[in-house]
């Protein structure tokens, strides 16, 4: 569906909220329930839809107020990045609203909820509002030429211009990848799909000469590889950009360093040379983040990595102890609290004029 339908599908659902204020009514709308004795199955489509069973969202109470008010909040967000053809994942959308005064959320799961209405309501797919969830496997994407051993033969890729949004999806053996040539500067090596569709939704690519490879979570051993060959092969200098818990110190530490229980092959993967640009507990106080409270679990982590010779550093050490007097975590996606373009507009040239 084109855009211009979308948007005005969402226009109703407010044209509606208006109408029903002109009139001196109470602003609502109905939605079929969510419950397991309202999924019927629907024998032409062969799925489970919902049945006829509904429920209502009124302004009438305090709560139902401030649904409807988020409700208008977002469906202007959503308008106006119809307008830009932007996009922005289900984590982002959250953040956002940290601008949005009493309209934010208190937590993702009810964003998220709340998109799943709009898309009941308009009958729309989020995908039709460009929201995008966190998802799809390690790549590569930039300006690199690489060489394919295939089943079928040789296949020469450009991983910026032969590829979509996702990027050049890293193989099982990267050793059967051959480096052609490459007009990059760095890599920035990033932990989540969402800020790596972020990045080259905004063009950090183009305009910092950058290949951007997606980790994935804890990088596989393939990617890894692919990270330590860049740099020796290519010469070309590795940061990896995570977000500000100890599982993502350890993301740092497996390519830098190598995994613990791999050590017998930190000679083929690890990239002692990779630098740590991720969110910082420092960040945390310098740009006022969004945060989540640390668990017990990752309490105990960071004393464990106080202890680990990886994070042996005074950088690293006084970071940890910072985070554990704080008692905060945050993620790279909260830098849209100040707008889509914070990350790649100031955090990362901040953070690389810092690292010179």
């Amino acid at each position: 569906m084109a855009d211009q339908d979308v948007e005005k599908d969402l226009l109703k659902i407010a044209s509606a909220f208006y109408t029903q204020l002109a009139e001196g009514e109470i602003p609502s709308f109905t939605l079929p329930l969510r419950t397991r004795d309202n999924i019927v199955y629907d024998e032409k489509e062969r799925v489970w839809v919902y049945g006829e069973k509904e429920g209502l969202r009124s302004a009438k109470t305090v709560k139902g107020a401030f649904q409807i008010l988020k409700t208008a909040y977002l469906i202007e967000f959503l308008k106006k990045q119809l307008d830009e053809g932007r996009s922005s994942t289900l984590r982002e959308l959250y953040y956002i609203s940290e601008n949005w005064g009493d309209a934010k959320f208190n937590v993702q799961s009810e964003s998220d909820l709340l998109i799943e209405d709009l898309e009941i309501v308009s009958q729309n797919q989020r995908e039709c509002f460009h929201i995008r969830p966190e998802e799809d496997g390690a790549s590569v994407f930039g300006p690199l030429k690489v060489k394919e051993q295939t089943r079928k033969g040789e296949k020469v890729i450009h991983c910026q211009d032969d590829v979509g949004d996702a990027g050049y999806l890293i193989p099982n053996n990267i050793d059967k990848v051959e480096f052609l040539e490459h007009d990059a500067k760095m890599i920035l090596a990033v932990e989540t799909g969402g800020m790596r569709d972020r990045l080259i939704e905004n063009g950090f690519d183009e305009e910092f000469d950058a290949i951007i490879i997606h980790l994935k979570g804890q990088p596989a051993r393939s990617t890894r590889r692919l990270l330590k060959r860049l740099n020796l092969e290519m010469s070309l200098p590795v940061f990896v950009f995570t977000d500000c818990d100890p599982w993502s110190y350890r993301i740092f530490a497996s390519v830098a360093y190598g995994s613990i229980k791999s050590a017998h092959l930190s000679k083929f993967m690890a990239t002692p040379d990779a630098v740590f640009m991720g969110i910082m507990p420092s960040d945390i106080v310098k740009y006022d983040l969004p945060t989540d409270k640390l668990t017990d679990k990752d309490k105990d982590a960071l004393h464990s990595e106080l202890k680990d010779p990886r994070f042996n550093s005074e950088f690293w050490k006084k970071e940890i102890k910072l985070q554990l007097e704080l008692g905060k975590k945050s993620e790279q996606q909260s830098l849209a609290k100040y707008g889509l373009d914070f990350v790649t507009k100031v955090y990362l040239p901040e953070r690389l004029d810092e690292l010179g």
